[in-house]
């Protein structure tokens, strides 16, 4: 809102000079953007907050100013008009929640080719209007003046009596502006008893619009709750300055006083006798009080204002209050619609009191040390070492396309949102799967051809019960080769066992389990559930071939995604003697059925191993010439040490032997 620093200065005057002025409103809470000298006089551009339409007014800027400079405020001198002719229209509500206030006023002989005078001409464009016509200038001189916007009607074009309706689906009104909205029934207009003739809070109707032959006119003032101009602008495509003011809240205590002083400038300009004002009201808004608590402001602010201070802060603002034992009971002014709570009054105070008065401390809190138990690992712990591991982190949104969710985790059921930011984003994920390869795909576009990625995120499913489960899981995506192109190293696409290795990493000293199962997202045969101390943690695999086509993707990638709870639990260290005395390594060869595991015999051997024995691992596995069909040949490495004493070969020999025979009972192994 720009407006003139002399026009201001006729309703309050502190002994500030202009910039000095605009400094004072800016700490007071409102923004002043721009201060530039006009002819003599200043013009000051203001930009208040959404929630302050009282400050869209000369009125409204003046009642700051007096308040932050605490000085004296004169309002305009409004004297009702004395009705000389007793026509009136009759005003009906129709839709009184909408408009629960109207008022009308007929003013006949006058004379609309009268020139507007030259200072509200110069007010009118101080304030960035352009002078139009003396009917309309007063309209618009009245709405900056007192902040109620007001509407002209050439009465000899209106059918019969005012009606405040909603507008039929279909019904057509051209506006001033020479637009034919498309109305329906969410828009309310102002109508006489043959059509609708303006849309009430935006703009007017051009049939009925005054001109030059214009002699005797109907004058409008009315109040439009908030709710139902709000965000017709943006429907509309164009907005007005009635809308921008009505939508945040007009002063619906000041419609008839509006009136009288468009009335009486009307009268001094145009000439003309005035009827008798016709209202229509229903229930208007209702001004609770509001608590303030001096106690509950010293604890937001951290400042102490005492009962004098606060009354004078509360007075200054023209807000009407009782006071008892450190408690206000504030009613707030019917111009101010954001005063609805115990911290809105507390935002008040602060303004008027001052924001530079109010002591930079530094906030004092205890500081506690919280437990960092042993056999918990942290999230930063997990992004460590898989930043060790190569991989980079992302941050993807949890709002995910429905085709992810179906495609990537089975599941057609995923929680919906209400009021999703986009049609792709239209469900919560259960799963990191599609923010990964949404990432990869954004990568591989971009020419990189080796990519290690992860994420530890949130994901959101819904059980049987109707409860929501929200866990923190921890996933990642590999693609390309298995190391950094390099001189020394033959390149080799990365494969499972590769990532395979990263996740075991990330469970260590805990040993991760894996066990052949399917997965919606994963090749079949090429995918498996991760098992940590027999429970369900996850899963791995390598994409299924009709996603990696889906997708784009020239070659598949390698997926795992952990139930973060199963990666935080660690075990505590223990502590085990150091042999001093050499190992002595035996390799044992056998051959088993080929459907038997790894997996399993290593189970097996866990549960056999002779106490000297310290190691036992597969280092090969062979099929072919001298291994019948149907069955493979699993070679181990066990290494045996005693902390006591050197083991005789009798020793070894013996548990070998244990080994061995324990293999042939449980799978009727042979040696090779």
């Amino acid at each position: 809102m720009k407006f003139s620093e002399n026009w201001l200065r006729t309703f309050v005057n502190p002994p500030l000079a202009a910039r000095e002025l605009a400094e004072a409103l800016s700490m007071g809470g409102l923004d002043v953007e721009q201060v530039e000298p006009e002819r003599g006089d200043w013009l000051l551009t203001l930009k208040p907050m959404p929630n302050r339409g009282d400050c869209l007014s000369l009125i409204g800027v003046a009642r700051e100013v007096a308040a932050v400079t605490d000085t004296t405020l004169v309002l305009p001198d409004i004297k009702p008009a004395r009705a000389a002719i007793t026509d009136r229209l009759s005003v009906t509500l129709d839709a009184p929640q909408a408009c629960p206030r109207y008022c009308g006023r007929l003013v006949r002989g006058v004379n609309a080719r009268a020139a507007t005078p030259g200072w509200m001409a110069g007010r009118l464009a101080g304030s960035g209007v352009r002078p139009i016509g003396a009917l309309v200038d007063i309209t618009n001189y009245v709405m900056l003046e007192l902040g109620q916007p007001l509407h002209a009607f050439d009465a000899a074009k209106l059918e019969g009596g005012i009606r405040v309706r909603f507008a039929g689906d279909g019904e057509k009104l051209t506006l001033l502006n020479g637009v034919t909205p498309p109305l329906t029934r969410e828009f309310l207009v102002i109508a006489d008893e043959a059509r609708a003739v303006a849309l009430a809070g935006i703009m007017g109707g051009l049939e009925t619009a005054v001109g030059d032959e214009t002699h005797e006119v109907f004058l409008e003032s009315a109040f439009f709750s908030p709710d139902v101009i709000a965000g017709k602008s943006r429907q509309l495509g164009f907005g007005s300055d009635s809308a921008y003011r009505f939508e945040r809240g007009v002063d619906f205590s000041a419609t008839a006083s509006a009136l009288e002083r468009a009335t009486q400038l009307v009268l001094e300009i145009c000439g003309g006798t005035a009827g008798p004002i016709t209202e229509a009201r229903a229930a208007l808004p209702a001004r609770e009080p509001v608590r303030l608590r001096l106690a509950r402001v010293e604890r937001l602010l951290g400042v102490r204002l005492d009962g004098t201070q606060v009354s004078d802060i509360l007075r200054r603002l023209r807000f009407e209050f009782t006071a008892a034992e450190g408690e206000f009971r504030v009613t707030p002014p019917s111009y101010r619609f954001d005063i609805v709570i115990e911290e809105d009054l507390v935002e008040e105070l602060t303004r008027i009191h001052g924001y530079d008065r109010i002591p930079a401390t530094m906030p004092a809190a205890p500081a506690i040390m919280l437990p960092a138990p042993e056999t918990r690992r942290d999230v930063p712990a997990i992004r460590r070492l898989l930043a060790a591991r190569g991989y980079q982190e992302i941050v993807s949104y949890s709002f995910v396309d429905t085709t992810w969710e179906r495609d990537l985790a089975g599941n057609t059921s995923p929680v919906a949102l209400a009021n999703p930011i986009a049609s792709q984003m239209s469900v919560m994920r259960s799963s990191l799967a599609g923010g990964l390869l949404n990432a990869l795909r954004y990568n591989l576009d971009r020419k990189q051809v080796r990519v290690r990625l992860f994420e530890i995120g949130r994901c959101f499913m819904l059980q049987a019960s109707g409860d929501y489960r929200q866990p923190l899981q921890v996933g990642g995506v590999a693609y390309g080769d298995a190391r950094h192109e390099q001189w020394g190293l033959k390149g080799r696409p990365g494969d499972f066992f590769d990532i395979k290795s990263d996740v075991e990493a990330l469970f260590a000293p805990c040993s991760a389990e894996l066990e052949p199962a399917d997965h919606p997202a994963l090749h079949p045969g090429k995918s498996a559930r991760i098992l940590c101390g027999g429970k369900y943690a996850g899963w791995i695999g390598e994409l299924h071939p009709r996603w990696q086509r889906k997708y784009d993707l020239p070659l598949a990638p390698i997926l795992f995604e952990i139930d973060y709870e199963a990666l935080s639990q660690q075990g505590l260290p223990a502590y085990n003697e150091t042999s001093k005395f050499p190992p002595v390594r035996r390799d044992l060869a056998v051959i088993v059925a080929e459907a038997v595991s790894y997996r399993a015999i290593r189970e097996v051997l866990r549960r056999n191993i002779p106490p000297i024995v310290t190691e036992i691992g597969l280092f090969d596995v062979y099929r072919g010439t001298g291994v019948e069909r149907g069955k493979k040949s699993l070679a181990f490495r066990v290494l045996l040490q005693d902390t006591r004493k050197t083991l005789t070969d009798a020793e070894v020999d013996s548990a070998v032997s244990r080994l061995v025979q324990v293999l042939q009972m449980e799978f009727n192994a042979k040696l090779r």
